[in-house]
């Protein structure tokens, strides 16, 4: 767990069910290298947590804030919920990749709105819900993976229809501004103040959304990327290579009429400085299209496939 201003240990074991009492000396034991004077913690530093009945074992518990390089074996984040917040780490497949991964409007903006049936769905929730996914899978295979916007009481969800809420906060825990300008404004200044963080590593971006077009039309999931980026056309295009895959073994009786396409003036491609692929999912007033977003195991599916195409991306080498 990384400290924040103004904790002490006791505050720190409180926040994630653990009695001081019983806690304490397993974590002085655990963390003694990182205390400072009197057993004082400093914020920005991560601490090992005892596991609750053990003084040995432990899991290091990233932080809310954050979504940082994964532990050997099993990490705790929170952010992902009570029913996934253990993540276990499969492979090293994706190890010393850094991924930052925007979720679509939120805060005060929604994003565009679907109606199904007598309930609305909102892009914001729906696209968060793949990203979050998204960033579990990563981790998955031990990657760094940075949520941009998060929602400390979502987690990922199971239910179809996924409740509207305007709490969302930027990654620095700042309000999500009404304004759409600065919206993208503050999104690209954290990434690119990440980024720099990171110099060296490969490091690519994910800004995922959901359209809106006219309710008749039917679209597959499509991807925007820099005209002057090459490392940017080479991961849509692996992931685009993905879905392609995937449709003609799922769904044979189909064509898949996902594109790769440049589009240079979108902010968040023109201003990040990882290269930057903007993903559309789908079209939130399309009935097929909701099918795609409002089943739980297809927002999974989702995950998986972005994953894999993220996986043969860094393993190219680009």
């Amino acid at each position: 767990m990384v400290a924040k201003n103004g904790d002490g240990i006791f505050v720190l074991l409180r926040r994630h069910g653990l009695d001081p009492s019983q806690h304490l000396q397993p974590f002085l034991d655990l963390n003694q290298k990182n205390l400072g004077q009197g057993n004082s913690i400093y914020a920005g530093k991560t601490y090992l947590l005892p596991i609750s009945g053990s003084a040995v074992e432990a899991v290091e518990i990233k932080p809310v804030e954050k979504i940082a390089s994964p532990s050997p074996a099993v990490l705790v984040e929170p952010l992902f919920g009570k029913n996934y917040a253990r993540v276990e780490i499969k492979d090293r497949q994706l190890q010393g990749a850094v991924y930052y991964l925007v979720a679509g409007h939120s805060g005060p903006d929604p994003g565009a709105i679907g109606k199904y049936g007598s309930y609305l769905l909102s892009e914001d929730e729906y696209a968060y819900d793949v990203t979050i996914r998204l960033a579990r899978r990563l981790m998955e295979h031990s990657a760094t993976v940075y949520m941009i916007v998060q929602d400390e009481d979502d987690g990922i969800r199971d239910e179809n229809i996924l409740k509207m809420d305007t709490d969302e906060v930027s990654y620095f825990g700042k309000p999500i501004p009404y304004d759409h300008k600065q919206r993208l404004r503050n999104r690209v200044a954290d990434v690119n103040k990440l980024y720099q963080k990171h110099i060296g590593a490969h490091q690519r971006m994910l800004s995922i959304h959901i359209d809106s077009r006219s309710k008749g039309q039917n679209i597959d999931v499509f991807f925007y990327h820099h005209e002057n980026s090459a490392p940017g056309l080479a991961l849509a295009q692996r992931i685009h290579e993905v879905f392609t895959s995937k449709y003609n073994q799922y769904q044979p009786n189909r064509d898949y009429f996902g594109t790769v396409t440049p589009r240079s003036s979108l902010y968040v491609i023109k201003y990040s400085n990882p290269p930057t692929v903007f993903v559309e999912l789908g079209n939130i007033k399309n009935d097929k299209d909701q099918r795609r977003f409002v089943i739980p195991n297809n927002r999974q599916a989702l995950a998986n496939w972005l994953c894999d195409g993220i996986i043969d991306d860094f393993k190219a080498g680009n």
